[in-house]
């Protein structure tokens, strides 16, 4: 059966705030640098104030995959939950001006307790790295209702944020969309997000990995997290079997792609300046899926993947610059 679209990711409809601080910043502010924590209200306005000016950007981990698929010549749908406020319309304008399908419905800002849309102050040190901190807003309010069953059928891939697996409600949309998915013949993909989701997580992203889930998506921290071992080759040895593929990013060393047979080793793409990583492991993933709704084979798929996160590392913001057809040859 022909698919309307390659992919449809599920996640956090998020307003990117993007500043350029050194390491004092993350001291004097106490946070955890290079990880994901989330923040209430208050905490955010006191960090925004503390940032200075910035970009701002729609982003948000599934948001960002399904623009770099877009930006690659792909078809890609997105769900996610924004409030119909400023920062929703912006966001809802952002990511349908690049492409991607979003219809999910708004929720109404006039409904008293209505919570506004999400942001994630991110700041990036000088060595690249970046710190976020995320107040979630009205992503966490994603039910099962917002999963379009007739869009995930005509999905070649299901692509499921592991950020989004805080709320009960979001667990239960993923698992429909993922239920919806496989009847429907299609593929489901999971990415872990980050390593510190995976604490919080581990034995119910086991649970969807070994029930649900045919592509992963996650970096060496992660992986490493997820199966509690310290050894890469021992990660990669726990996860082989478990789905049908993994893809693990290795940041300058790569990634490997492993299957229950085959170890696929795909080298790092060339780069000419590392400026923000924000986005490198969202854009990996609309490579990778790019290639594989393609049948163009493991390595090549890969590849996509590398070209695709070495151009959103090389500019401050977690999406392309540039069209990613253009660089693939």
């Amino acid at each position: 059966m022909s698919a309307r679209y390659d992919a449809t990711c599920i996640g956090n409809a998020i307003v990117d705030v993007i500043t350029k601080n050194d390491e004092a910043f993350i001291t004097t502010h106490g946070l955890v640098k290079g990880a994901m924590t989330l923040i209430d209200a208050e905490r955010a306005e006191a960090l925004y104030a503390a940032m200075g000016p910035g970009l701002e950007a729609s982003g948000g981990s599934a948001g960002n995959t399904a623009a770099g698929l877009a930006s690659l010549g792909g078809k890609a749908a997105f769900i996610g939950k924004v409030t119909g406020d400023q920062l929703g319309a912006v966001y809802r304008h952002d990511i349908r001006a690049v492409g991607v399908d979003f219809d999910s419905k708004p929720l109404d800002p006039a409904v008293p307790g209505t919570p506004p849309t999400a942001r994630s102050l991110i700041i990036v040190t000088p060595d690249a790295q970046r710190t976020m901190n995320t107040y979630l807003g009205a992503c966490v309010e994603l039910t099962p209702d917002d999963v379009d069953e007739a869009v995930i059928s005509g999905s070649q891939v299901t692509y499921l944020e592991g950020y989004l697996w805080d709320r009960p409600t979001a667990k239960e949309a993923f698992i429909k969309a993922a239920q919806v998915a496989h009847a429907a013949g299609r593929k489901v993909s999971l990415t872990l997000s980050d390593s510190f989701c995976v604490e919080r997580h581990r034995d119910s992203f086991l649970g969807l990995i070994d029930s649900h889930v045919d592509l992963l998506f996650a970096n060496e921290a992660e992986i490493k997290a997820l199966y509690q071992v310290d050894d890469f080759d021992a990660a990669v040895a726990a996860v082989r079997g478990r789905c049908e593929v993994a893809a693990i990013t290795r940041s300058e060393k790569g990634s490997v792609i492993v299957t229950d047979g085959e170890t696929v080793l795909v080298e790092a793409a060339a780069l000419a300046q590392l400026v923000d990583t924000t986005g490198a492991g969202d854009l990996y993933a609309s490579g990778f899926l790019y290639g594989f709704t393609r049948g163009l084979g493991l390595a090549e798929s890969g590849r996509i993947g590398s070209v695709a996160a070495a151009e959103v590392i090389s500019h401050v913001g977690p999406r392309p610059l540039v069209p990613l057809r253009s660089l693939i040859g």
